[in-house]
């Protein structure tokens, strides 16, 4: 098979996973090197919806010995099968560095024969990159649960970031659609390239992992109580959340006519963006009650019309954790407050001169006392206008160009 053939057919099955992500690297100069991952070595790039771009995408191989019943490359589809050798992604790669092509690889693949034979290719792969190839430029690897701890150590040393797909969120849907995965076994090699970099005294290796979204019935409270625990616990970087393609039949899946989820991927990613960088907690975002995310509003939005009784925050006495629950102040917005206000009490006019949005803002702050909407605030007529200000969000698949707020940080 012609590698241009291997290349089309092992891109295409990689394209399911989204947990590929080149920020926070920093991977040391190393003079004569190709590639750099260093401040600006690595251009970050996402889609709108999330998803890294300028990285080589492909597996491995999308052979498989296992069936999982969501997956393309599961053991029982009938697709055509291709694999390439550690030689050929190493040239790939560089050959695509040089034509600046990608900045970066991320490297997945199917089980072939076993765990540890898997592992053993990805392993030789990354170094011939890295030492015959001279390759100093990202890396992100996904790990084989069940592969030998020797082996996983080795990989980690050379990859910038790993990562090990949980998949589904539940252990119960695990061993419906993915009999031979479980949360332990999943979470097995984080664990060991996490605990390997401290004993070396080193900052721990970026992880992350990747959650199907619709696939199972499990709630967006339940999904992020899930995430949560993973931040809390420093064993990942980041999640991923994937909305479900039906590309199999299976009387445990949604029909193969069932739009993917978008829309909900996308408020998932907002309310993710609140537990990492604005200090909300999963359970304020969403409780038992209030299981799913209101897909009419943006995350932090949606809480503010559950939580009224917070609001209205004054401008010129909030303090930072205060003004970033306000809806449509993001963190840029509210580090400009909070410089001027040392200088001077802020004025609406000033709010307006300084570009801060209060499109959304001008219903939940006072400025000097006086309410910026100067409306009533109760809740069916609140809603009703913030309902109006909403632009309408695309029900296909985003493109790069889409200025979502989850990916400029103002929410």
């Amino acid at each position: 098979m012609q590698i241009e053939e291997k290349l089309s057919i092992l891109s295409g099955s990689a394209k399911y996973d989204v947990s590929c992500s080149s920020s926070d690297s920093q991977r040391s100069e190393s003079f004569g090197s190709l590639g750099s991952t260093y401040k600006s070595g690595i251009c970050h790039a996402f889609s709108a919806d999330g998803r890294c771009i300028s990285l080589l995408k492909i597996l491995f191989t999308n052979q498989c010995i296992y069936d999982c019943a969501y997956c393309i490359n599961r053991s029982s589809n009938d697709i055509k099968r291709a694999a390439f050798t550690p030689k050929e992604i190493a040239e790939l790669t560089v050959n695509f560095y040089k034509r600046n092509y990608i900045e970066g690889l991320f490297l997945s693949s199917g089980i072939i024969s076993s765990e540890a034979h898997t592992m053993h290719l990805l392993l030789k792969t990354l170094k011939l990159l890295r030492h015959e190839y001279g390759f100093n430029g990202y890396i992100h690897v996904k790990l084989i649960p069940g592969a030998p701890e020797e082996l996983i150590v080795a990989v980690s040393k050379l990859a910038d970031r790993v990562s090990s797909n949980i998949e589904l969120p539940s252990e119960k849907s695990l061993v419906l659609l993915a009999p031979e995965k479980s949360r332990t076994k999943v979470f097995e090699p984080l664990e060991i390239a996490k605990n390997h970099s401290m004993e070396q005294g080193k900052t721990p290796i970026g992880m992350s992992t990747q959650m199907i979204i619709g696939a199972t019935p499990e709630s967006d409270f339940e999904i992020l109580r899930l995430s949560s625990a993973l931040y809390k616990k420093a064993l990942l970087k980041r999640v991923y959340y994937s909305a479900y393609i039906p590309v199999n039949n299976h009387i445990n899946l949604p029909a193969l006519l069932t739009p993917p989820p978008l829309l909900r991927e996308h408020r998932l990613y907002q309310a993710d963006w609140l537990m990492r960088f604005y200090h909300f907690r999963y359970d304020e975002i969403l409780d038992t009650q209030n299981a799913f995310l209101d897909e009419r509003f943006d995350s932090k939005l949606a809480w503010a019309l559950r939580n009224l009784h917070f609001f209205p925050i004054e401008i010129n006495r909030a303090d930072k954790e205060t003004l970033l629950r306000v809806p449509g102040l993001g963190i840029r917005s509210v580090h400009k407050i909070l410089y001027v206000r040392r200088q001077k009490r802020l004025s609406l006019r000033d709010l307006e001169n300084m570009k801060i949005p209060l499109k959304r803002a001008r219903y939940f702050i006072t400025v000097d006392g006086v309410i910026a909407a100067r409306e009533m605030r109760g809740y069916e007529r609140l809603e009703s206008r913030l309902l109006a200000l909403e632009k309408p969000l695309p029900h296909f698949q985003p493109t790069l160009f889409d200025q979502l707020q989850s990916i400029s940080g103002e929410i």
